[in-house]
């Protein structure tokens, strides 16, 4: 990763600019495959596609991003792989972590912390301490992450406060469930991204993204970096945001 501090900031994107992107990295063992390699090097690449994201997203000035590093469905992959995708993320916060921290990164993991190796979490630990109170670009990992267990542990959250008395049946709405999530503080992302052609959400951020305005691209994840992102934004840049309203065009 290039020295984030001193990385020319690019002017804002403007007011219609996505505050928060999210980012399904897919495609990692297809781009392997492509070039009779094993699945661990398409890994490998994708960190570094990781890499160039964020700075791209620095020097863009987006104020959150979150990526899907490693999902709860994982879990049933080869046992090799796993270790290879854990294994990645050690080395990912060991290598990059005094960095992202110099730039003014704050880093934020939302998961279920349920079965991660402890060495591991106390990593993960150590990463959103240290960065807690940077004011830069939000990181946010997506790391043995699967919306619906995140919804599902929203609710037993819930259930709890209100049978201890702490919270009441009629309290519970729309924000109090969003507080309960992993994402409570971040803003719902304006545009979701997939990579390698594939047009799914897979379990991915179902709840914040009600409203996502979603791109999907052609290019495998590894080979994505600052050209690819601005081709997002600029296809976000021309969607009508309504909300469930009137078309602003035609109303103006």
């Amino acid at each position: 990763m290039a020295d984030l501090s001193q990385t020319p900031r690019t002017p804002p994107l403007g007011p219609q600019a996505p505050r928060h992107v999210a980012v399904i990295m897919d495609g990692n063992g297809r781009w392997a495959k492509k070039r009779g390699l094993p699945r661990s090097i398409g890994h490998r690449e994708g960190v570094e596609a990781v890499r160039r994201t964020v700075q791209a997203a620095i020097e863009l000035s987006i104020p959150y991003l979150t990526i899907y590093s490693f999902s709860s469905e994982n879990w049933s992959r080869p046992a090799e792989e796993i270790d290879e995708l854990m294994g990645l993320m050690k080395r990912f916060i060991r290598r990059d972590l005094a960095e992202l921290h110099q730039a003014n990164v704050r880093i934020l993991v939302i998961g279920d912390r349920e079965g991660v190796d402890p060495e591991l979490l106390s990593l993960v630990d150590e990463t959103t301490d240290l960065t807690s109170t940077n004011t830069g670009l939000t990181l946010v990992i997506a790391f043995n992450y699967g919306a619906r267990n995140e919804i599902a542990r929203a609710a037993r959250h819930l259930a709890t406060e209100v049978a201890e008395g702490r919270l009441s049946l009629e309290s519970i709405d729309v924000d109090a469930i969003s507080q309960a999530l992993d994402t409570s503080g971040v803003p719902d992302p304006d545009l979701l991204i997939r990579t390698s052609g594939e047009q799914r959400l897979s379990n991915f951020l179902l709840w914040q993204a009600a409203y996502t305005e979603f791109v999907f691209l052609d290019c495998l994840w590894p080979d994505f970096g600052r050209d690819q992102l601005e081709e997002a934004i600029a296809k976000y840049h021309v969607r009508d945001r309504r909300y469930g309203g009137l078309s602003r065009r035609s109303t103006a």
